[in-house]
């Protein structure tokens, strides 16, 4: 297991130390779309985060009896960020509130007063100008209890809401964005994507199209990364969604006359993100005014017992509940492949 930079592909690494790890957790009614995401259980897609929550905490569920995975049975993420915790633990787990239907049980959750958006098509009906303000009075106040932090998403349908608020602020990433799917569902995506670029137009600002047709986690952690990054050295554990999430930031900081910190924030993905056919996660991080510190981790599933996670190296899930940050913290923590592999289907077995 090995960690490299995007734009190079040189050995690179994470800051040294021990790392807070939050979890942004969203719901937007986007993912009720028939087919548009396969993250979670079917009909129960706004459990996922919730479930997510819960089990990178205390590695048990609440809400639900079982734990959120593909219709092919492949299970969250989150097995990978947890094992990684149980290996070598992070100085907290906690979570953000950023929009759930159902709060997460025995977790230290955050809470800013934010609802859940709805359907891109028909409008997002987000206060974007409040939610950003939100993220940056967090990032001003939040207490560091490690030596950095590492920033987890857990937003299903979260890839789309990403795709149409990075075209609606004009970037050229169109074709650029991943999905849990193994081959993107282009038709129901595409056709989202077009209805609720069809609300907005050029007179509106930067805030107005994104009340409209982007999500909570994406507006409140670019307003969070702002001020936290001023503070202390910032990992946003994702892939296409936490691209985007800098794409945010860096548009809105100029309309809030704020300097992006840049050298305190690393993009941390898996090497199934950085490496998917189907998207481009290096084309959307050259949309930045910067070029970002961008890392990927390779981690396979091949010797896995449990015959679904190999799934996981075909294509399936990719990313998610920080799973990217979390073995590039492993690999900075001198973890092996075997080590978190064997932690991962430990978990399994146990549940």
């Amino acid at each position: 297991m090995k960690t490299y930079n995007i734009f190079t592909n040189q050995q690179d690494s994470l800051p040294e130390g021990k790392a807070d790890f939050l979890l942004a957790a969203s719901v937007t009614k986007t993912c009720e779309i028939e087919g548009i995401t396969q993250a979670g259980i079917p009909g129960k897609i706004p459990y996922t985060p919730t479930l997510d929550a819960e089990f990178i905490t205390t590695q048990k569920l609440f809400s639900m009896p079982e734990i959120a995975e593909t219709p092919s049975g492949v299970p969250t993420p989150a097995l990978i960020t947890r094992a990684v915790h149980n290996l070598c633990e992070f100085a907290t787990v906690e979570t953000l509130d950023l929009g759930l239907e159902i709060k997460p049980q025995q977790t230290h959750l955050h809470q800013f007063d934010i609802m859940p958006s709805q359907d891109i098509r028909k409008g997002a009906e987000i206060d974007a100008q409040t939610v950003f303000a939100k993220g940056m009075a967090f990032g001003r106040s939040y207490d560091l209890k490690g030596s950095y932090l590492i920033l987890g998403e857990s937003t299903p349908s979260g890839t789309t809401t990403a795709t149409a608020t990075a075209l609606a602020l004009g970037y050229d990433v169109a074709d650029d964005f991943s999905s849990s799917f193994l081959n993107v569902p282009s038709d129901v995506r595409s056709q989202t994507i077009t209805e609720a670029l069809s609300l907005i137009d050029d007179t509106m600002s930067s805030f107005e199209k994104l009340s409209l047709v982007s999500d909570n986690m994406l507006i409140f952690t670019a307003g969070f990364l702002l001020e936290a990054s001023r503070r202390f050295h910032v990992v946003l554990a994702g892939g296409t969604q936490m691209a985007a999430a800098l794409l945010v930031a860096d548009k809105l900081r100029e309309d809030v006359l704020m300097r992006l910190k840049s050298e305190n924030i690393t993009l941390a993905t898996t090497a199934w993100v950085a490496e998917d056919k189907n998207s481009n996660i290096k084309h959307i991080l050259e949309q930045l005014s910067y070029t970002p510190h961008a890392v990927y981790t390779e981690f396979s599933f091949a010797d896995a017992e449990i015959p679904v996670l190999k799934k996981y190296d075909e294509g399936e899930a990719k990313e998610g509940v920080g799973a990217g940050g979390a073995l590039a913290y492993a690999d900075s923590n001198k973890l092996t492949n075997k080590e978190v592999l064997e932690a991962v289907e430990l978990i399994m077995y146990m549940m």
